[in-house]
């Protein structure tokens, strides 16, 4: 079985804008910066022989290449405590359409319908059980966030793998989108 996801690789560029953020946070364990990404479809467990059908159905995802913006900070809570905190991304048609037709390839391979709306963002940092209180002066001196628009050429399909520490990420395939 392979823990699969599919998502935009950063610009090194990026990656270090977002890196020069990581300080200060309050119980935060910060993404490594060979690890940001901005996740398409989380896919979850699968057998290699569906990976790879799923990894050529992708190849025939044909969309133009766009440009993104990140701006401003949020984060997600379970019933009052901050598990992460991202980098908002700013609102992009043309995100939003190839990532429709990532989950139709998805569930045409057989992945389950995602029941959660998608909110498109970059993981900056995890935390565990802490009250927005103890990091709300961080994300007010972080908010102002704003990395210059960066073009988005193509997604890729992952791997993730858990053990001690971070989970490692390996890129099996890259999909180019359209010039």
């Amino acid at each position: 079985m392979m823990r699969l996801f599919v998502a935009l690789p950063l610009p090194v560029d990026v990656r270090a804008q977002l890196t020069a953020m990581q300080s200060g946070l309050p119980g935060g364990r910060w993404i490594d910066p060979q690890n940001m990404h901005l996740t398409l479809r989380f896919i979850g467990e699968m057998p290699e022989p569906d990976a790879r059908d799923l990894s050529l159905a992708l190849s025939e995802i044909h969309v133009p290449t766009f440009e993104l913006r990140l701006s401003g900070i949020g984060h997600f809570d379970r019933r009052g405590s901050v598990h992460s905190v991202w980098a908002r991304v700013e609102k992009s048609d043309a995100l939003l359409h190839l990532q429709a037709k990532i989950e139709s390839v998805v569930v045409r391979s057989g992945g389950q319908v995602e029941k959660r709306k998608f909110t498109p963002h970059v993981t900056l940092a995890r935390l565990k059980d802490t009250p927005l209180e103890r990091i709300g002066p961080w994300l007010e001196c972080s908010g102002a966030l704003n990395v210059p628009a960066f073009p988005v050429s193509e997604f890729a399909l992952f791997q993730s793998q858990l053990g001690h520490g971070a989970a490692r990420y390996t890129e099996l395939a890259a999909y180019p989108l359209l010039a």
